[in-house]
């Protein structure tokens, strides 16, 4: 049977399993919100426990805190920052507003070891406290916006080596393909020629694009509004205290650049700085699903779609059909981008449900961002290592469709004019005739003339030289 100790809070007495951390105001949450069984995410733990920590150094430091008391908060948050106790971290990601009740789960877990490593019972309060000490100098409202954005910044750095690996994977295809002449497409019609290489060197820009705007709006979660504490002004905190806790908050987190917030209310009522950084993610989601997508398209068929590039096959791709591959890294990352865009959706709504001088929403964009960083870095690392890597050209249906595609007409422009050129071009699609087969057949342009026309390299760049071919047009 399980064995309770009693603990109190302003609204009475509750029962607490003997041997947890966490005290009443926690099992309160916990019957409150038995909601989604979603715990917080252990970086956003291991956040909350930093911040308890520097605050703990700064009141120290300050002469607020003895030393006793601050060396035990000190070990026991440090025990929760190296993964120890997450399990007593209980309250359901969906809670009372403005993540009042993990603040409170955490004063209470290192109020509880702290009380223990003191030699005294947990639940005996008279020795330390979760409010007077754990919390001391801070509130709910200072403390969560605070801890978001460190586990935003420390996570991120995380997906920004999996969307660097992915970069790299791309530009490596790209020189592997750069002499692959293909058809270009627009509009899904045939149009003027590129080199396969050249397509994946965009989709390698497209993801150092989507780096920049992630670093950028890191850039902005480093402002810190840390003792500002429940509406910022500061109310209860000494003089030099916002200066001392952010200092620490650096040392302690081992991130770089922490500074104070230009103004602390706006730090705490205001969600821009995470709508800013959803919308980084939600627009690297955006440029994934297109990459993904193309990769399917380009790798469709194989003998009756478009069929250039081959995915790497990873797995049996039917239980009915022998012999079929599908494209399911792709498929993979596509349902993970669209997450990313829905989680985007519940940050923009949340932000923009603050009032006055508190944003109780942040609950929800805590989980919602740091959930499309997590699913985000490891659908891309799995996309990288298991589909781009393996990348193959199929050099002999690219060479074909180039051969084939009626966008070459565009290239005759210069050479035999627009109206010409879209005789051949019209003729090529009822005929089924290559253009090369009409314009030589007909003497339009020798033999000599169509190579040096259509040499890969010259027609897929700006300003190819066509030195010696005779211009035809009338």
């Amino acid at each position: 049977m399980t064995k309770y100790r009693i603990e109190k809070d302003s609204l009475g007495e509750k029962k607490v399993p003997f041997a947890a951390y966490y005290g009443v105001q926690t099992v309160r949450a916990g019957e409150n919100f038995p909601i989604s069984g979603i715990m917080p995410k252990p970086v956003f733990i291991i956040a909350t426990a930093m911040v308890k920590k520097a605050a703990c150094a700064a009141n120290r430091n300050l002469g607020l805190l003895d030393k006793q008391r601050a060396s035990a908060i000190t070990r026991a948050a440090d025990e929760v920052i190296s993964g120890k106790l997450h399990r007593e971290f209980i309250v359901d990601v969906y809670q009372a507003g403005a993540g009042t009740s993990h603040n409170m789960n955490a004063n209470e877990v290192i109020a509880n070891r702290a009380i223990e490593l003191l030699g005294d019972k947990k639940g005996d309060y008279s020795a330390l406290h979760p409010n007077d000490h754990v919390n001391m100098s801070q509130s709910t409202n200072d403390v969560i916006p605070t801890a978001m954005r460190l586990a935003a910044l420390a996570s991120s750095e995380k997906l920004l080596g999996s969307l660097g690996g992915l970069e790299k994977a791309l530009k490596r295809k790209s020189r592997e393909f750069d002499r692959v002449i293909k058809s270009g497409r627009t509009h899904l019609q045939d149009a003027v020629p590129i080199r396969l290489g050249q397509e994946f060197g965009s989709y390698g820009a497209s993801v150092r694009s989507s780096i920049e705007r992630i670093n950028c709006a890191r850039g902005r979660l480093k402002n810190i509004g840390l003792g500002g504490t429940a509406v910022g002004t500061g109310l209860n905190t000494h003089p030099s205290y916002t200066k001392t806790v952010i200092r620490e908050l650096g040392r302690v987190s081992g991130i770089k650049g922490l500074r104070i917030a230009p103004n602390a209310f706006e730090a705490i009522a205001g969600m821009g700085d995470f709508s800013f950084f959803s919308a980084s993610l939600r627009s690297a989601a955006i440029e994934l699903i297109r990459i993904a997508n193309d990769l399917r398209l380009l790798s469709s068929g194989p003998r009756t779609g478009i069929g250039e590039i081959i995915l790497p096959a990873v797995q049996p791709g039917s239980s009915i059909m022998p012999g079929k591959v599908n494209p399911v890294m792709a498929e993979m990352l596509n349902m993970v981008c669209f997450q990313v865009v829905g989680n985007d959706t519940a940050v923009t709504l949340a932000a923009q449900a603050g009032q006055l001088e508190l944003n109780v929403m942040m609950p929800v964009i805590n989980y919602n961002i740091l959930e499309s960083i997590e699913i985000l870095d490891s659908s891309v690392r799995a996309f990288t290592e298991r589909c781009v890597s393996g990348i193959k050209a199929d050099r002999k249906r690219c060479k074909e469709y180039f051969e084939n595609s009626a966008g070459l007409a565009a290239i005759l422009n210069k050479f035999i004019g627009y109206e010409q050129a879209a005789q051949v071009a019209k003729e090529s699609i009822y005929t089924g005739k290559s253009i090369k087969d009409i314009v030589i057949g007909k003497e339009i342009l020798t033999e000599k003339e169509w190579k040096k026309i259509l040499e890969p390299m010259r027609v897929t760049q700006a300003n190819g030289d066509m030195n010696g071919i005779k211009n035809k047009r009338s």
